[in-house]
Order: structure tokens, then C-alpha cells, then sequence
């Protein structure tokens, strides 16, 4: 660990998992948290528990507000191990001065979320703090599901699994990067950001053989994919020009020096299925999203690794991502 935190530590990759590891997870240590996964599992594996903060800037951003934000963030974590959300916790702490028209309109984007996923706020706190304490407004919000479908999670991943992507990747965080830097692109980029429940759903109810989901965001797919190589000691082989990225966030990636899979995603998982049922969970995902595809297997290779095979024939090592990526994107 450094000897002072920076925005590094922030970026869901190498930095952030440093920070957690060597302070968090030091004093806090248990079995439960060990697992690092999207949600705690309790209750003898019927609950999913998940907590998360929103900080975005700018609040509001095509296609979505930091409301919608905190709400699908929260929900899908605990959908992406296999629950439904029934109770969130929604704090917040709001600078002096911020526009009474503009938090309602960002609640009334959280209330559309929770309907979709049949969920409920039951408990909250407001804090209002002088002005330049805070910028404009944080939000946290802690979540309950119910879970339908057990043992999901990032160890279980097995040699021979498939692995896929719901949709295209990378347009949450470079949609966030256009609208704070004011660049006007010619075609309407803008997030992903979704709730993902409607779509796991409907993976459990064509009864997918699934291994681990997890929604891409902080560090984008590159993060995803080291922790489940780590976490289940296994290689993953990704084939690069099969992951589906739009031409809009190429451009920006050119602009930025970046790799699309790095980037920040709030309405995009990768899934890891059992190999014989990856043309069934791909069939379900296109229903939502023609771009969802498969990247990748599960190999031995290089246990603990992400391996990218490029398009030339050639193969390279598909590290966490480090550094300070896009700051403030969720």
C-alpha cells in the first residue's frame, strides 16, 4: 500500500484490491467476506446482502441520473448472485444548496428501477452538510434478495465452461467521459446502465447450467475476468474480436489511451455456463441484446491468468487494469 490513498485506489482493479485487501479485509476478516463476491450469501444461503456508494459526476448523464445509478447498481449485484432484490436502504448526503427539483427528479428515477425489480426502499438517512463538503450529492443504498438460484459464485468456475458477455462493452464509462468533458459525438452514446434482473430471470427459467455472474462495472470485463481466474484457479482464454464493442466507444478508448474492457459497465455481466448449455444462455441473451456473444473458455493453461488471443494469432496476458482509469463513474 502506498502511504496515501489517491484515485487509483478507486478504480476497481490492481489499486482498489490492494487497498481492500491490505486494510479492509485485515480487520475485518471472515469466511463470508473471503469470497469477495457481488453480494454476501447468508442466512444459511437463502439471503443475498450487498451495500454500495454513488459518487458520479456529472449526476445526470444520457441515459440515466445517479438515481437509476444506485438503484440497478445495488440490485444487480444481488441478482448477480442469482437473487431476487426485495428491500434497499437509500442514504444520502446532499450538499447545501442543491436544487429541490433535481433530487426529486433523481428519486423518481429510483422508484422506476424498483418497480422493475419488484423491490422497495424500507429504510434510509438524510444528511444535508455545508456546501463544498460534498459534491452535490452522494448516495448509498444496501440491499436484501431472496435467493432463487444457489451456489453461484467466483470459485466455481470449471475447466471446459464458456464464457459470455450480455451485450457490448465499455459504453457507461466512455458515455460518462463525452458528457463531462462536453464532447458531442454524431451518433447518441449513452450508458448502459440497467437493472438485471428481468434478464438473469429468464437465464433461470430456461435452466441454464450457470457457474458465476457478475455485472462488469469498476475496472470493467478485464477486472471480472482476473478475479474468477484468481478466485477458481483456472485460466480463462478470451478471443478479442469477439467482444462486442460499439464504434463510439472505440473512438473514445483512441481518445483516452484505453481498452474498451477496462472501462466501466452499468448494464453489462459476464456469465460462465457450463460449456454444452452456452449456445441455450446465448439464445436467452439476444432476446435483450443482439450484441450479447460468446468471448471465451475456461482452460489450464496458465492457472490464475486471463489470456486475450488476438484476431493476428498472437496471445497476450489480460492484466487487472491499474492506474487512474475514469474517475467518479459510479
Amino acid at each position: 500500500m502506498t502511504k496515501n490513498i489517491n484515485i487509483a485506489h478507486g478504480n476497481g482493479g490492481e489499486e482498489n484490491n490492494d487497498l481492500i485487501r491490505s486494510i479492509f479485509y485485515k480487520h475485518f476478516e471472515n469466511d463470508i467476506l473471503a469470497k469477495s463476491e457481488d453480494a454476501a450469501v447468508i442466512e444459511n444461503g437463502k439471503l443475498a446482502f450487498t451495500t454500495d456508494s454513488f459518487t458520479v459526476s456529472p449526476l445526470f448523464f444520457p441515459g440515466g441520473d445517479i438515481g437509476k445509478l444506485a438503484v440497478c447498481g445495488t440490485c444487480n449485484d444481488l441478482a448477480m448472485m442469482g437473487a431476487k432484490p426485495k428491500y434497499l436502504t437509500c442514504s444520502v448526503i446532499i450538499e447545501e444548496g442543491f436544487s429541490s427539483y433535481e433530487l426529486e427528479k433523481i428519486v423518481r428515477s429510483m422508484k422506476k428501477e424498483l418497480e422493475l425489480n419488484g423491490a422497495m426502499v424500507v429504510s434510509g438517512d438524510t444528511k444535508v452538510v455545508p456546501k463544498g463538503s460534498v459534491d452535490k450529492l452522494f448516495i448509498n443504498t444496501t440491499g436484501i434478495g431472496e435467493i432463487e438460484y444457489g451456489g453461484i459464485s467466483a470459485h466455481a468456475l470449471k475447466e471446459g465452461a464458456s464464457i459470455l458477455v450480455s451485450r457490448d462493452v465499455g459504453s457507461h464509462g466512455a458515455a460518462i467521459f463525452a458528457a463531462r468533458e462536453g464532447i458531442e459525438l454524431e451518433t447518441s452514446l449513452k450508458t448502459d446502465c440497467a437493472s438485471l434482473y428481468p434478464e438473469v430471470r429468464a437465464l433461470m427459467d430456461a435452466g441454464i447450467d450457470i457457474a458465476a455472474m457478475r455485472d462488469a462495472t469498476r475496472g470493467g470485463v478485464a477486472a471480472v475476468l482476473n478475479e474468477w481466474a484468481k478466485s477458481s484457479d483456472v485460466c480463462i482464454e478470451i478471443e478479442e474480436e469477439k467482444i462486442p464493442v460499439q464504434e463510439e466507444v472505440k473512438g473514445i478508448c483512441e481518445m483516452l489511451g484505453f481498452e474498451a474492457v477496462n472501462l466501466a459497465n452499468e448494464g453489462t455481466f459476464v456469465l460462465a455456463v457450463a460449456g454444452s448449455d452456452k449456445e441455450r444462455a446465448l439464445e436467452v441473451l439476444q432476446k435483450t441484446h443482439t450484441s450479447s456473444t460468446i468471448i471465451g473458455t475456461v482452460t489450464d493453461l496458465h492457472r490464475g491468468r486471463v489470456i486475450l488471443n488476438s484476431s493476428w494469432g498472437t496471445k497476450r496476458f489480460l492484466d487487472l487494469p491499474s492506474g487512474e482509469l475514469l474517475p467518479r463513474i459510479c
